[in-house]
């Protein structure tokens, strides 16, 4: 039933009433597995893809969080995303402006010097050329216009916080998405064996962060193909010291924006640095490029202490501004 409601709801044959008191429905009664595997077919079907060659396309990675954690965290999954470039993968880096957060992807990176407003054939050439290309979603999903001034007139998360992630325009079928609580790991890990992923994992902390994290072990689902293993990380058992969740706090797109700069440059230490380890870690670790997670956080260490990541960032800048 709710597969139909999504249709009227992306065709904009709902009232704006009626399309509110269906989001709050789903969200009051607790959206299930099911609901977001509907809710994503429908919505890849209204997407504007990013077509790339399929040996291209097969190696595409994103890492994301859902957002509605109100954790008031930095942007961590975005200047991950640069460490996972600078080291090889191919990122497709799909995000939006600032909803539930005080800084979004596209706020802080468009601030760290990254022209957004590119067209299909130049999002494509940046992945070629730099291994990262940012997928503005205002630019791939045109039925989000009428659907978003309902998102923002509820006061609370809806299901489009599980969505961004799961529909990304290249069609990326190797991700990690931090989700803002545990009990939605299943249900997303759920959905993603049944929409053809390759290799995912879902990561909630049980201290309310949508990544993994330096203060609380994190609960994490590893999806392969149709295969779901889940399990636990301890950031004491990796090494990781303990720290105050009020460390990895950021603020407005500035603050977020230097703090990046900061780490990249090698210069931030402490929780900030050791949650940017852990989370790029847990990438290179699903994706295959490390055998566990430990070497995961080894091989984002390199990316920063070399400058990799740095530098990444400094070609990211010039060949998104060229195009």
């Amino acid at each position: 039933m709710s597969k139909e409601q999504f249709y009227r709801l992306f065709r904009n044959e709902m009232s704006f009433e009626e399309a509110q008191a269906f989001l709050i429905g789903l969200y009051q009664k607790g959206e299930e597995a099911q609901d977001i595997e509907d809710a994503t077919s429908v919505m890849r079907e209204f997407l504007i893809p990013l077509h790339l060659h399929p040996a291209l396309q097969d190696k595409i990675f994103d890492i994301v969080g859902t957002g509605g954690d109100k954790s008031g965290s930095f942007n961590i999954s975005s200047t991950s995303a640069i460490i996972l470039a600078s080291m090889g993968i191919y990122v497709a880096k799909h995000g939006n402006r600032s909803i539930t957060s005080q800084s979004g992807s596209a706020d802080v990176l468009e601030a760290l010097g990254i022209n957004l407003s590119l067209s299909l054939e130049a999002q494509a050439k940046m992945l070629e050329e730099c291994h990262f290309a940012y997928l503005f979603a205002a630019n791939h999903h045109p039925a989000m216009k009428h659907i978003m001034p309902i998102r923002k007139s509820i006061p609370h998360r809806t299901i489009f916080n599980m969505l961004g992630p799961l529909v990304n325009p290249a069609g990326s079928k190797r991700q990690v998405i931090g989700v803002f609580s545990v009990d939605f790991i299943p249900k997303i890990a759920q959905a993603l064996s049944r929409l053809d992923t390759h290799a995912s994992c879902v990561v909630s902390s049980l201290d309310g962060l949508d990544e993994a994290s330096v203060s609380a072990p994190t609960r994490y689902a590893k999806i392969h193909h149709d295969q779901i293993e889940y399990g636990e990380i301890d950031p004491q058992a990796l090494g990781i010291p303990p720290h105050a969740f009020e460390e990895i706090k950021g603020g407005k797109v500035p603050q977020n924006a230097a703090i990046t700069m900061g780490i990249l440059r090698n210069e931030i230490k402490g929780a900030k640095r050791d949650i940017i380890l852990l989370n790029s870690g847990i990438a290179f670790w699903t994706n295959g490029n490390a055998r566990d997670l430990k070497e995961g956080m080894e091989m984002a260490d390199e990316a920063l202490s070399s400058l990799k990541a740095l530098h990444k960032l400094q070609e990211i800048q010039k060949v998104s501004s060229s195009l």
